[in-house]
C-alpha cells in the first residue's frame, strides 16, 4: 500500500486502497496475543491543500488471553484511521511544523506501518472472555468460572487483624 504524494496532488483524484494484511509477525513477540487473523484495511487518499489525507478504517480478529482467567478471549478490533502526509522535509523551525502531518522526503509513503501502529494502539488493555468472568482464585488459582474451589474468601484488613482476637470468648 504505497502512496505517491505528488502524483495524488497532481491528479487531484482520490485513490482507494483495500487490502488484507497478515499480522503474524507484528505479534510474534507478544505473549498476550495467541492468534491473529488478517488485518482488513479500507483507506482512501485524497489531496487537500498540498497534503495527502488518508482516511478509512481497519478491522482485525484476535485471540488474546483473558486478563482475569487466562482462558482464550476472542477480540474484534474495528477502528477508524486518519493520517496526513506532506512531501518534503519538516521545517527547521519547530513553530512552523504541523504536529498532525507526517513528512515524506521522497514523496513516497508505505501505509502499512502506520496501519499496524494504529492496530497496536487499539489493543484492549484488559481483554475479557466474557463480561461476567469470575477470574482465578487468589489463593489456589482455580478458575472460578468452572465452579467454586472451597477457599475462604474472608478478607481482613491487616491493620485491624489484632482486633479480631479481642472478641473471642
Amino acid at each position: 500500500m504505497n502512496l505517491r504524494i505528488q502524483e495524488l496532488i497532481a491528479k487531484d483524484v482520490p485513490v482507494s486502497f483495500e487490502q488484507s494484511l497478515p499480522v503474524d509477525k507484528l505479534f510474534a513477540g507478544n505473549r498476550e496475543v495467541r492468534e491473529a487473523g488478517p488485518l482488513q484495511v479500507r483507506l482512501t487518499a485524497r489531496p487537500e491543500d498540498k497534503v495527502a489525507v488518508v482516511e478509512g478504517d481497519f478491522a482485525c480478529e484476535l485471540e488474546m488471553a483473558c486478563s482475569r482467567c487466562l482462558e482464550p478471549a476472542r477480540v474484534r478490533i474495528e477502528a477508524p484511521f486518519e493520517e496526513h502526509f506532506r512531501q518534503g522535509s519538516p521545517p527547521a523551525n519547530e513553530d512552523e511544523q504541523d504536529a498532525d502531518v507526517e513528512y515524506a522526503p521522497d514523496g513516497k509513503v508505505n501505509l502499512v506501518p502506520y496501519v499496524e501502529e494504529a492496530l497496536l494502539l487499539h489493543l484492549p488493555f484488559v481483554p475479557l472472555c466474557s463480561d461476567n468472568c469470575k477470574g482465578l482464585c487468589p489463593q489456589c488459582g482455580h478458575n472460578l468460572n468452572e465452579g467454586e474451589c472451597g477457599c475462604s474468601r474472608e478478607r481482613i484488613d491487616p491493620r485491624l487483624a489484632g482486633l479480631k482476637d479481642l472478641f473471642k470468648e
